[in-house]
């Protein structure tokens, strides 16, 4: 069964690129454009991961990565924040406010790959 990742970014071309990458492992690829798309989405949706934007209008990336966290519908599933934003403090402030794992633009195709396929096989085994 195919894994779904939710994609949550304000730009097409980031949002091309991510699938591109998503592609090479056959993932169900769901998008949302904002933060607060994102947060309806992933109720709905129930992805299996989420990949969330910092920088994006109406609601940016940390707020909608709390709100997330603090749903219990939403709760369990993991963020990895992926963001132009690798300075130390915004690393911190992400981690404080629930994300599993983070990842800066540009994008590394090995690095996001392995660290999906990580956070999906830690999620395998604690639901057995």
């Amino acid at each position: 069964m195919k894994k779904k990742v939710l994609l949550v970014d304000d730009s097409n071309t980031v949002l091309l690129m991510e699938k591109m990458i998503l592609s090479k492992e056959a993932f169900e690829v769901i998008v949302a454009h904002d933060g607060l798309e994102g947060i309806e989405t992933a109720k709905r949706e129930q992805p299996d991961v989420i990949l969330l934007d910092v920088i994006m209008p109406r609601l940016d990336g940390l707020s909608a990565c709390a709100i997330l966290r603090g749903d219990a519908a939403t709760a369990h599933i993991p963020i990895v924040m992926v963001t132009t934003r690798g300075e130390e403090s915004n690393i911190e402030t992400a981690f404080r406010n629930g994300c599993t794992d983070y990842v800066t633009k540009p994008i590394n195709a090995v690095e996001l790959l392995a660290k999906l396929n990580d956070i999906l096989a830690a999620n395998a085994a604690v639901a057995q």
